[in-house]
């Protein structure tokens, strides 16, 4: 699986990004996994549906379409969930509230408003 970094409005985030491009790693997704990381996420495209089947923990899923602006956040998806976004072309899938913290991190600035 490669590796990425996440550019977030024009700053690069601390956040280490898994890339599933290939159609073995987008099924295996973070199935098996007994957590996530808090600054760690997994792209997947070309996606645009996940599921929890099969989870240990929650996750925040992110939709993101072929210019890289987010159609839907959905926050803390639970286990046996299924989420479809038909045009989306991608999902960031992260650690739940994961979203929320990078969101209010970007609306203080990178350093937190210090």
């Amino acid at each position: 699986m490669r590796h990425a970094r996440l550019v977030h409005r024009g700053e690069l985030a601390r956040i280490v990004v898994e890339v599933a491009d290939r159609a073995v790693e987008r099924m295996r997704g973070l199935l098996g996994r007994v957590a996530l990381d808090a600054d760690h996420a997994l792209w997947l495209e070309p996606c645009n549906a996940v599921h929890t089947f099969g989870m240990r923990f929650p996750i925040d899923v992110v939709f993101v379409d072929g210019r890289g602006c987010v159609l839907s956040i959905h926050r803390n998806v639970g286990r046996a969930r299924m989420l479809v976004c038909w045009r989306a072309r991608a999902a960031l899938e992260m650690r739940a509230h994961a979203a929320r913290r990078r969101a209010s991190k970007s609306a203080t600035g990178s350093n937190g408003g210090r």
